[in-house]
């Protein structure tokens, strides 16, 4: 089910949704199957926001530590970074489409 409707995303650490045509064009059941996964997935964002928002403490505790400029900077991306994934990941847990709806993004 996750190779055909889904596919992992290295970025986020999630599987999201990979729909190769409109969403329409699926059978009922395959919608039914395609939003059953999509809530199973939907529901582990919360963890996954919680593991990244560890790895920015640490790294702000990393940079609270650091006397290198240079370095500074590169954890400051590194945490910019992280909060962006959160971001993206906030939106994808608010995507709750239904059957009736135009489907998934």
């Amino acid at each position: 089910m996750k190779n055909e409707f889904f596919s992992y995303n290295s970025r986020l650490g999630i599987h999201l949704p990979r729909l190769s045509k409109d969403w329409h064009a699926y059978s009922s059941l395959e919608q039914e199957m395609v939003l059953l996964e999509w809530e199973r997935m939907r529901g582990m964002i919360p963890d996954r926001i919680q593991e990244i928002d560890v790895e920015i403490e640490r790294l702000q505790a990393e940079l609270a530590q650091e006397d290198n400029f240079e370095r500074s900077c590169m954890i400051n991306g590194e945490i910019a970074e992280r909060a962006s994934e959160i971001n993206d990941l906030w939106i994808w847990y608010r995507t709750t489409p239904d059957k009736s709806q135009r489907g998934m993004m």
